[in-house]
């Protein structure tokens, strides 16, 4: 375990060296040297394969500052707010123009920090910069993919390369949908093509770039893998039928979502199952027990899941800070920290009044098993949580806040530590149902039979949720139903960006991004886009990299 450890180390280190400069044109760069000895067989590639796929999981790590790095894409709208308002924090939730701007840490990251700790567009970009070492180093001849065959050393090196361009698409993915036109890179990055005049290229040429990747990865990952280390082709489908969605192709998204939803390896949880089976509880929730996440555990709704636990030897812990994120410092209260109320949090980010008023009381989503709505203090006193649009105030303690985060170590000693090292689904099941549902409404296909109306209903039937009829579906339906199902889990201003929601909505939803609730000025129409960082901008020196509108 230990060497498996050390090996993949040596690779992330190897894929995340970025640094360039005038001397690397006189001799062979640190980065090609460790390459060549690294990128020479299968095994090679596998450690770098696992290194790449430490970028998506730094999504729920807390790499910039002490809160989840997909909080980016999560305060700010109808779903989300800061609970915790930190200076870092508040341009993101209030839309303040002081705070929301081409220099804020998100962004840039820490300049001051000596260990460089990079804001989220260089992380992004380091991803992208990893995943094109290994396409190329794959590309290369006389490398031992280890098949025994040339069909299977085929299918080993275009496996490879089919991972590293899902995760490349999935980079680009987040840079279009937070930045807008962004730099196209699609080659290693040597001493030797280093460039400092970057220009931005459009939405449509990466969105083509991110189709291409995608298809790539369709035809070579497998149809289904047990070893979440390896994905599985429903991963690209369901990021297909999104980005068909974005550039208005229907119906073409509705085949990809198809093809996720009939693949028998997949299905919504329904019955319950697993650790906590013969507890009080209800099926939604089952999937997000530690012991119930992966694939082996019974979970056939995970499309993707980030092994965070040594569950299986998946090559080391690591830490997440979703329920760090998203979980009231209810410790505030006078009440201690247990796995009944999932261990410690700090409420960096909470759910907004809206979300919990559109449940029915008897939707599971919005059950005590899904939603903490109450604590009891180390006096025995019970103490009901706030829910109400006119509590929704900074430092509020009794903030309602979802269970599906829940963890603790099992060591009392431990209960009140930082981070959670559990497995964690990152993409399911349900989310496609609703990209469906929507393929489907916007082709005007809305029947209870097979329509849009029968893809939300199936959500709904397995929640206790009252079922919808076909005249009810509307595009603000479907993404209301994606707020009660997938509400902390889903980037959700990407989604309401692509459907240009985005402005409408928060507007609508959230009083404190809208202003009403401290007379600022509030979301603004050119807030869709989130300012270029300064530090990308300064270091284009050989060309003038343009700033979005609307950012000084």
């Amino acid at each position: 375990m230990k060497k498996i450890t050390n090996i993949i180390l040596l690779a992330f280190l190897l894929i995340s060296y970025t640094n360039c400069s005038d001397s690397f044109l006189e001799e062979k760069a640190k980065d090609e040297t460790y390459a060549d000895n690294l990128f020479n067989d299968y095994n090679g590639f596998l450690s770098a394969k696992y290194a790449l796929l430490h970028f998506p999981r730094n999504e729920r790590r807390e790499p910039i500052q002490s809160a989840e790095l997909g909080v980016i894409w999560k305060i700010g709208t109808d779903i989300g707010w800061a609970n915790t308002e930190l200076s870092w924090i508040r341009g993101l939730n209030q839309y303040t123009t002081a705070d929301l701007n081409s220099t804020m840490q998100f962004l840039n990251g820490d300049v001051t920090d000596p260990s460089g700790r990079p804001g989220i567009f260089l992380i992004l970009y380091r991803c992208i910069n990893s995943a094109n070492l290994i396409i190329s180093r794959a590309a290369e001849p006389d490398l031992d993919w280890m098949g025994g065959t040339p069909e299977m050393d085929e299918a080993n090196k275009n496996e490879i390369i089919a991972h590293a361009k899902l995760i490349r698409a999935w980079a680009y993915r987040h840079l279009i949908m937070t930045f807008g036109s962004v730099p196209k890179s699609v080659d290693e990055i040597t001493g030797e093509n280093y460039r400092d005049d970057w220009e931005r290229n459009s939405v449509e040429e990466i969105q083509e770039l991110i189709e291409e990747d995608l298809l790539f990865a369709e035809e070579w990952l497998p149809d289904n893998s047990k070893d979440v280390t390896r994905l599985s082709r429903v991963i690209a489908q369901h990021y297909l039928a999104e980005l068909y969605l974005w550039q208005n192709k229907p119906a073409q998204a509705e085949i990809k979502a198809r093809a996720v939803i009939d693949n028998p390896n997949y299905k919504l949880i329904t019955e319950r199952y697993g650790v906590k089976k013969n507890e009080p509880g209800c099926p939604f929730m089952d999937q997000f027990y530690d012991g119930n996440i992966l694939p082996t555990e019974g979970n056939t709704e995970a499309l993707w899941v980030f092994p965070n636990s040594e569950v299986d030897n998946l090559l080391g812990r690591y830490s997440n800070t979703m329920r760090r994120t998203w979980v009231s410092a209810y410790n505030n209260l006078n009440v201690a920290y247990s796995p009944e109320y999932g261990g410690r949090g700090i409420g960096r980010a909470a759910i907004t009044a809206w979300v919990f008023s559109i449940y029915e009381d008897k939707d599971d989503r919005f059950s005590e098993y899904a939603i903490r709505k109450s604590y009891v203090t180390r006096n025995g006193e019970t103490i009901l949580c706030d829910m109400d649009k006119s509590k929704m105030t900074t430092n509020n303690h009794k903030w309602a806040s979802t269970r599906k985060w829940d963890w603790t170590f099992n060591d009392p000693a431990r209960y009140g530590e930082s981070y959670s090292f559990a497995d964690q689904t990152y993409l399911r099941l349900a989310d496609t149902y609703l990209l469906l549902a929507e393929a489907l409404h916007v082709q005007g296909k809305n029947s209870e039979a097979d329509g849009a109306a029968f893809y939300i209903n199936e959500i709904r039937k397995r929640s206790n949720a009252t079922p919808i009829s076909a005249n009810q579906v509307t595009l603000d339906y479907i993404l209301d139903e994606r707020a009660r199902e997938l509400v902390t889990e889903e980037n959700r201003r990407e989604t309401l960006l692509r459907t240009g929601k985005l402005i409408e909505r928060t507007r609508k939803y959230n009083h404190i991004a809208s202003g009403e609730r401290n007379g600022v000025a509030g979301i603004q129409d050119y807030h869709v886009l989130l300012p270029f960082p300064q530090i990308v901008i300064e270091a284009n020196t050989g060309k003038k990299m343009e700033q979005n509108p609307g950012y000084n």
